[in-house]
């Protein structure tokens, strides 16, 4: 039961990452120094203090970075590959009782996938609202992200069980408007007549 309870831990960490890069690899490290959250051997340099300083320093900047108009897209841009990339590292590094392919094997797949199908959502969010409001109503999708983010990345730490919940409605949710989005995008079926 403990190793199904940290692999949703790592999931709904690496969901987290799809709102924002930094904040749940932030909060873990506050988590970890105060010794609510046991990370693998490899990963112990997150709960460090220079990494909490970085991290810090990240967050802070990267939140700031989804106010600026333009910054945000390109934001975005970046934060695609790197979601991916850190919902990687955070499954990874709550999977402490696993072997090492197992632990990688369902890092990259599941935690990558995770957070790439959540950060998905948030750029087509993001593209809506800015192509409804031109960017105006940008600054509040970017609050909800962040607050999404801190949220998600709390509940984990906290109450593992409603984090699970929590996530799978966002995962659910996310699917389910890249299913629609994708069927704006997608162009008519030309009908033949004959």
């Amino acid at each position: 039961m403990e190793t199904f309870l940290s692999i949703c831990v790592g999931l709904a960490l690496a969901a987290a990452c799809g709102f924002r890069v930094f904040v749940p690899l932030l909060v873990m490290s506050i988590a970890s120094l105060a010794g609510h959250l046991n990370l693998d051997p490899s990963f112990q340099w997150i709960g460090s203090y220079p990494a909490l300083i970085t991290l810090s320093v990240a967050t802070l900047l990267e939140i700031l970075g989804y106010y600026i108009p333009w910054v945000d897209h390109l934001l975005d841009t970046i934060a695609t590959p790197a979601a991916v990339i850190a919902g990687i590292v955070v499954t990874a590094s709550v999977l402490t009782d696993l072997s090492p392919f197992l632990q990688w094997t369902l890092a990259v797949i599941a935690g990558g996938g995770v957070a790439g199908i959540v950060q998905s959502a948030t750029v087509a969010t993001r593209a809506a609202s800015t192509s409804v409001s031109s960017g105006l109503t940008n600054p509040l999708v970017a609050t909800a992200e962040a607050g999404l983010s801190f949220v998600t990345s709390f509940l984990v730490v906290v109450l593992p069980w409603l984090a699970i919940f929590v996530v799978s409605a966002l995962v659910i949710a996310g699917l389910l408007l890249g299913k629609k989005l994708w069927g704006w995008w997608r162009p008519a079926p030309k009908l033949h007549q004959g």
